[in-house]
């Protein structure tokens, strides 16, 4: 049986980045303190776990002093720098660029949205770190969408500026936004400048899912490895079971069945930007040794 790990799968440059910040810091110190899981998959966090990283969330902050404290590649509201300033807590930034970037767009946009009474919209799930931080930049003021459901709560009839958490799906997020053109167009508006879509979403996510289509379409079995909270992972997954129907998703070595590989003469590997190459490494292993 032949088994094939996808070479475009794995960490993303943003995730990488953290996790060697946090390693580099650990190797010379035995504590160190990160807002919220350094990257959505289990096995890793428990690795650094190890290495001695303590996972923290919002509430702890406010409680911790003359300490470091890692920020993951997610981003962060404004509201944690001035707690960490207050509490001469040094931050060891691992923000993303590309959620960096984002994080200053929506702030400038409100600027201008509002001089024209509109509103900002962004697409993304609710509760997601990225989320967080990305309205954290604007007080809140924003309507988060995660489906077509969701656009009950516009007002049609007022400007409106669009973005995208960076990890969402493409079409989803190109969807939204003609549903919206239909919604604008019924009660009479039709103006491009009062409608902007921005394009947020980070090219290192969504341009897998082609790539992982093709990879899917080679190998009679997919053994998709993912953390469950990992979105990207979620949405790459999909495309991997859309063009193969024996896709499966993985958080750990324990979930394999011995079944999905009864005539298989192809297994292919893959995950999500949240995936160690290591943990996909142990899944091929894991399964040449199956009978």
């Amino acid at each position: 049986m032949n088994i094939e790990i996808d070479k475009y799968s794995g960490f993303c440059f943003g995730v990488v980045y953290a996790i060697q910040m946090a390693e580099d810091e650990l190797a010379k110190s035995d504590k160190l303190y990160c807002l919220g899981d350094i990257v959505h998959n289990n096995k890793e966090v428990e690795r650094l776990n190890h290495l001695g990283l303590e996972i923290i969330n919002h509430d702890d902050l406010k409680n911790y002093k003359d300490c470091k404290v890692l920020i993951r590649a997610h981003g962060e509201p404004p509201s944690t720098y001035k707690i960490a300033m207050e509490n001469n807590i040094q931050l060891l930034d691992a923000s993303c660029p590309v959620v960096l970037k984002l994080q200053h767009q929506i702030k400038e946009g409100y600027k201008d949205v509002s001089k024209i009474n509109g509103q900002i919209v962004v697409y993304g799930k609710k509760g997601h770190a990225e989320i967080t931080g990305l309205l954290g930049q604007i007080g809140g003021d924003a309507v988060l969408v995660s489906s077509v459901e969701d656009l009950n709560q516009l007002d049609f009839t007022r400007p409106i500026f669009m973005y995208s958490q960076t990890t969402k799906n493409p079409k989803a997020y190109a969807n939204l936004k003609i549903e919206i053109e239909k919604r604008r167009q019924s009660h009479g508006f039709s103006d491009p400048l009062q409608f902007v879509v921005n394009d947020t979403l980070c090219r290192q996510v969504s341009g897998r899912e082609p790539q992982l289509k093709k990879f899917s379409e080679k190998h009679d079995v997919i053994v998709f490895v993912s953390g469950t909270k990992s979105s990207n992972g979620k949405m790459l997954y999909a495309s991997c079971k859309d063009e193969n129907s024996d896709s499966y998703f993985i958080s750990d070595l324990d979930e394999i069945k011995k079944e999905w590989f009864v005539s298989a003469n192809s297994v292919g590997i893959c995950g999500a930007t949240s995936t160690p190459l290591w943990l996909m490494e142990r899944v091929s292993e894991y399964i040449s040794e199956i009978k």
